[in-house]
């Protein structure tokens, strides 16, 4: 995805476990900025599932599912915050893989347990 971004020249920031503390701060400062260039936030589930409020994101696309549903959901949550004053789509990109598609199927049959027991 990233490639992608400097391919097309799309201006974005980026998120994941190599990003410093400091840094982090500055990211979610410049996109939540209504002037910011940047209207792109590349974020790992790991390193962006935890503490951020993306109030003013209006889509997420999960590229790389996890076998805990709960991960993927936390994900989507970080643009469904209060303040949120726009709808917000979610697209989950999966590749025709044996691989990408049993993930899928588990982490659905786990969320679909999860839903019953609560």
């Amino acid at each position: 995805m990233k490639l992608y971004f400097y391919y097309r020249n799309i201006p974005h920031l980026i998120l994941d476990g190599r990003t410093k503390d400091e840094d982090r701060k500055l990211c979610l400062e410049r996109f939540s900025d209504p002037n910011s260039l940047e209207k792109v936030f590349v974020l790992s589930t790991k390193a962006g599932g935890h503490g951020l409020n993306l109030q003013v994101a209006d889509t997420v696309i999960i590229f790389d599912s996890d076998w805990n549903p709960q991960m993927d959901e936390q994900a989507k949550d970080r643009a469904h915050r209060i303040g949120q004053q726009s709808e917000v789509r979610v697209f989950r990109l999966i590749t025709a893989t044996k691989v990408e598609e049993s993930i899928l199927s588990k982490a659905t049959y786990k969320k679909g347990l999860d839903d019953k027991i609560i």
